[in-house]
């Protein structure tokens, strides 16, 4: 599925740099590009780069909401492909999200969004900082052998311009109450991902259900939602007391 583009140039890089006010602004530039250099219609394969500072992520950046909400399911249970991509500094390929045995739940999450295949390849930077660029494809075994090499040498193109961003743009440690705020997102978004594996609906109708379920308890959505994400299963009947 590798794209017959050649590589960003060097000059690429620097000019995104140089036109970028915010270091979001900069990794949403070269998520993009990742994504477009697949050669693929980006409503089946999008990229993501997660930056992790201090031993915690502490920016992120995604050429698609989706993207986003997958990672930052990841950043709640502090595991998942990324951040294996991350902490280890090697690759990491789930050929099929379906077979794949390794995160449990994120694999079923990331299903339920349409989502069959994952490449986190890290992106080398400095002994503060650790780095990878993921991608996510809707169609299983959409990564091959010429694709990932693609990609670990695109990502090892990034690896000096991130450097350099790294350098002039301070880190962006969330304050505690924004990580409490992100952490609380990322159960919610993961509660739904199950409710619509098992009930086979939209988005939609899942948020719907646990908004119903709230007011007939008289409970917080977060609260059933970390029961959900907890047990596995969604039951309203249980839920409400019934």
């Amino acid at each position: 599925m590798a794209g017959s583009d050649a590589l960003t140039t060097s000059d690429e890089y620097q000019d995104l740099l140089l036109g970028s006010a915010e270091f979001s602004d900069f990794l949403l530039g070269l998520a993009t590009m990742s994504a477009t250099l697949l050669g693929a219609d980006t409503r089946t394969v999008f990229c993501t780069i997660t930056v992790e500072r201090n031993g915690a992520p502490s920016t992120m950046s995604s050429s698609s909401d989706l993207g986003r909400r997958l990672d930052e399911r990841q950043y709640a249970a502090d595991a998942g492909p990324c951040l294996t991509a991350v902490r280890q500094q090697s690759a990491v390929l789930v050929e099929d999200m379906a077979t794949d045995q390794r995160w449990g739940k994120y694999a079923q999450a990331a299903l339920s969004e349409g989502v069959q295949a994952m490449l986190a390849v890290p992106i080398r930077t400095d002994d503060s900082s650790r780095a990878a660029l993921n991608c996510y494809a809707r169609k299983a075994h959409a990564f091959d052998e010429e694709t990932v090499s693609l990609l670990e040498t695109h990502a090892a193109s990034m690896s000096r311009i991130l450097r350099l961003a790294l350098r002039l743009h301070a880190p962006q440690a969330y304050p505690e109450h924004l990580r409490r705020a992100l952490k609380s997102r990322a159960v919610v978004d993961a509660a739904i991902a199950l409710i619509m594996l098992q009930h086979r609906g939209g988005r939609d109708g899942a948020l719907e259900l646990l908004q119903l379920a709230a007011v007939s308890s008289n409970r917080r959505i977060q609260q059933i939602a970390t029961d959900i994400v907890d047990g596995g299963s969604f039951s309203a009947a249980r839920l409400d007391g019934g």
